[in-house]
């Protein structure tokens, strides 16, 4: 390994641990992972011959650039991707397209709630992702549950269901779209392999948290239907919801129909969602049309959180600049030696890292160390590909700052990282390792033979 390789590979180690320590250092992730992107390819500018060949010369820069736009090029799919889906779900929220969800969920049973509340967020976590779904049942439970210390478990079992739910579906999950969009893993597979160990990873957790909640809620009328009312009417309302939540549903259809990459079957439902409600809002009267205004896309737009587009720009093009110098293939060309080629423990581990530092590099690393084979394990929808899936899903469970899911709730509900790591860690852990399991029985007696 030569000394710029070593020198590109401590860029990346120091800011992934400037990444993982965000909440001491208190710069935004976003920030060093832009810098990480772009110390990376400047130090690989020095000598780039010695990984690219044909960098020699004048054409040095010329190669150089190509090689950055054609990851580049893979990188840009899956953050339109993301910003198409962020923007739908929001704008399905903001018009009241949820409360169906609040009033699916209503009862006075402590154990039903926690059921309905296990269900419906595994469920809405494979349609949406599991960002957005924990942010929407945990604003509906604050007005189901008003007992801080019960709400706790609704929450800590809110984020164990959106990590299980957005593992099996490939666009739950940031994880699983970078997977989808990279083409090893399919959208009938994933489904058909990955549901039933997604579930129990979900079912066990929450019968283990079912044993400590006993009693009824007690919570008033008010409280239950104290939502933010919509300018729009009931019918307008569901066209929306059916229209956005029914479009994402429908985009892997379109990619097997069309073969288009998935972010292009993205803008197509944002498209036809944008037009749908700038008719509705230009049926308003002109009273309502300054609060309707706050709804619209083009307000929607505006409010896209940026820096955590710009942090997948950034890791994903670092991770890049390590594929390039051939460093992931060494990695993972190591893991195998060292694992003997086991699968279940090489994405075992990366799962229970994924709980530690950000699943997003992992996979993005992953991608970048295993080259996809014709056959075996490797293929396209083979063993590793979706226990990878898997494992950096629902492994960022075990840690509340091991997902997207876990930190939002974090924030909103004002978990400690102990009380989570004390009462929650070990529960989610049992049923990661069910998943495991379930995931090896299936594939070993039932899909494998």
């Amino acid at each position: 390994m030569s000394s710029l390789t070593i020198a590109i590979v401590a860029v990346f180690i120091v800011g992934y641990f400037l990444i993982a320590i965000e909440s001491v250092t208190k710069v935004n992730k976003a920030a060093t992972a832009l810098l990480m992107f772009v110390f990376c390819w400047t130090l690989f500018m020095i000598d780039p011959a010695q990984y690219l060949p044909a960098a020699i010369g004048d054409v040095k820069a010329l190669v150089v650039s190509e090689e950055i736009e054609r990851h580049l090029g893979s990188t840009a799919t899956t953050l339109f991707f993301l910003m198409g889906a962020m923007t739908i779900v929001e704008l399905v929220d903001q018009n009241g397209g949820f409360n169906f969800v609040r009033d699916m969920l209503q009862t006075r049973s402590k154990k039903k709630l926690l059921w309905r509340i296990a269900f419906m967020t595994f469920i809405l976590s494979a349609i949406l992702d599991n960002l957005t779904t924990s942010i929407v049942m945990i604003m509906i439970l604050r007005k189901l549950v008003s007992d801080k210390k019960d709400r706790l478990i609704y929450a800590a079992l809110v984020i164990i269901a959106a990590n299980s739910g957005g593992a099996f579906s490939p666009i739950g999950d940031v994880t699983t779209i970078m997977l989808w969009n990279k083409g090893v893993i399919t959208a009938a597979g994933v489904i058909s392999e990955i549901f039933i160990p997604s579930l129990v990873s979900m079912v066990i957790p929450a019968w283990i948290l079912s044993l400590s909640l006993k009693g009824k809620l007690t919570f008033t009328k008010d409280q239950a239907h104290s939502f933010q009312a919509s300018a729009l009417t009931t019918r307008q309302r569901k066209t929306i919801f059916f229209l956005g939540v029914g479009g994402l549903i429908f985009v892997p259809i379109f990619k097997s129909i069309t073969h288009l990459p998935p972010f292009v079957g993205i803008l197509l439902i944002l498209g036809l969602l944008w037009t749908v409600t700038e008719v509705f809002y230009a049926q308003l009267k002109e009273k309502e049309e300054k609060g309707a205004m706050q709804k619209r896309v083009t307000d929607m737009l505006s409010r896209i959180d940026m820096s955590t587009i710009l942090f997948f720009l950034g890791i994903l093009m670092a991770v890049a600049c390590l594929e390039t110098i051939g460093v992931l293939t060494m990695l993972g060309e190591g893991l195998d030696v060292a694992f003997n080629g086991n699968h279940y423990l090489v994405t075992g581990i990366i799962g229970v890292l994924s709980s530690i530092v950000d699943n997003v590099p992992l996979v993005a690393g992953c991608m970048g160390m295993y080259p996809v084979q014709a056959v075996g394990d490797m293929a396209v929808d083979g063993v590793f590909w979706q226990l990878l899936a898997y494992c950096a899903g629902v492994g960022g469970s075990m840690l509340i700052i091991g997902s997207a899911a876990g930190v939002v709730v974090m924030g909103l509900e004002k978990i400690t990282f102990g009380w989570y790591m004390k009462k929650i860690t070990w529960v989610a852990f049992i049923g990661y390792l069910a998943g495991i399991i379930c995931y090896w029985a299936l594939r070993t007696f039932i899909f494998g033979a």
